[in-house]
Formats: structure tokens, sequence, C-alpha cells
């Protein structure tokens, strides 16, 4: 009876110490996971924070870079390269050329007038021009009421104006300082208020065109097709 007796015991204390090893076995892998997850977490924190963090630079970038281009051709320096134009503006609705008389300005214009050749100064970013006469030597400006007017000094930002290329390959031409003013002229020629013009009117559309007697330059370089058709139609012409 002494040996059975020793059996069972020996193999009780067997299952509690293997009992005991599992206990600490599984509260070994609870804090080992709780750090891994701690330190997961403090991982994702970090990569979170530095991506919202770049995300914020680059946006501050390029807001930055915006405000330096706004601000630039708001005040352009006088050592900015500056492309110089001379042509004229047709008018859609007069069909006649903008002219600057001086502190008047109308679309009357003759074509080749001396008062219609207009000098177009192009700042160096986007389309931002300054009109002024050859002749008179007066810019075209819109005044605070969106009275179009004729100015001696074209430096302020209501002598400047952004060109705007329709799809019916017209122009049109907007106050960079008052926006969404035209440039506009009524039937009769006479300058229209900014305030009552769109850029669906025919009174803001423009085109531009070469003095009269001017060749443009793109003519110059103008290709015809030749085709068996055209070769005979030129043999066959009388000569005269």
């Amino acid at each position: 009876m002494v040996l059975p007796q020793f059996l069972y015991y020996l193999s009780f204390f067997k299952t509690l110490k293997n009992f005991y090893l599992f206990i600490l076995q599984r509260a070994h892998n609870k804090t080992s996971r709780t750090h891994y997850y701690k330190h997961l977490r403090c991982d994702d924190f970090h990569l979170v924070f530095l991506s919202h963090s770049s995300v914020q630079e680059s946006q501050q970038s390029t807001a930055d870079f915006r405000f330096y281009i706004e601000n630039y051709t708001r005040n352009p320096d006088d050592l900015s390269r500056k492309q110089v134009r001379i042509y004229q503006l047709y008018s859609r609705t007069t069909g006649k050329h903008v002219q600057i008389l001086g502190k008047k300005i109308n679309a009357n214009g003759d074509d080749g007038g001396k008062y219609a050749l207009l000098v177009v100064e192009t700042e160096t970013f986007g389309s931002h021009v300054r009109i002024k006469g050859k002749e008179s030597e007066h810019y075209i400006c819109m005044n605070e009421k969106g009275k179009i007017v004729g100015r001696p000094d074209g430096r302020k930002q209501e002598c400047v104006f952004v060109e705007e290329f329709l799809e019916n390959n017209y122009t049109a031409l907007v106050s960079a300082k008052y926006k969404g003013w035209y440039l506009g002229f009524n039937r009769k020629g006479r300058p229209k208020k900014g305030s009552r013009t769109t850029q669906r009117q025919q009174e803001v559309h423009f085109m531009k065109r070469q003095p009269k007697g001017r060749l443009d330059p793109l003519e110059e370089f103008r290709f015809t097709t030749v085709t068996k058709r055209t070769r005979r139609a030129r043999r066959l012409k009388p000569r005269n």
C-alpha cells in the first residue's frame, strides 16, 4: 500500500509543477505582448506625427511659393526681363481698333493709325501686361469705379491686365486689381465700366493684329501641301 500512495503523490506534485510553469509562461507572454504593443503604438504615433509634419511643411512651402509669385507680379522690380510687343487690338463690336488718344481711350481707330499702335509690356510671371499707346505714351488703366482712363505712369496695379485666351480665338483683358472687371467697349466705341462687363460679352473680345502693311512673322513660315492635282493644274495653267 505504500508504493501506490507514493506514486500517487508523485504524479500530483508533477501536475502542480506543470501548472505552475504554465502560469509563469503565460504571464511572461502577456508581459512581452504588452511591451510589443506599447512599442508598436509609439512607432505608429511617431510615423503619423512625421507624416503630418511633412504634409504641413509641403503645404507651407506651396503657400509661400504662391505668396511669392503674387507679390512679385504685384510689385515687379525694374531689373526683371520684360517682353515688349507692338500690335493692334481689334474690337469685335466696333470692327475697328483700340486707340489711346491720351486720357481718352476708344475703339474707333483705323487700321494702321498712329494712335492704334500699342506697345504691350509683358511681365516675367503669367500673362500680366501693360498696354501703352506708342504715339501718346499713355497707359490703359482702370480706376476704382471701373472707368477706363489713360495715364502717363503705368507702374500702378490699376494699369495691369491679365490676358485670357478664349475658345473663339479672341482675347479678353481682365483687370489684375479688380477681379472680374474687363476692358470693354460698346458699339459706339466708348469704354464700358468694368463692373458691367463679363467674359461672355462681345464688348470685351479683342483680336491681336499686326499694323497695316506689316507682315505677321508667322505668315512667312506657312507651308502649302503639293499634290499631283496641284502640279497638273500648274502645268495646264496658261502663261501670259
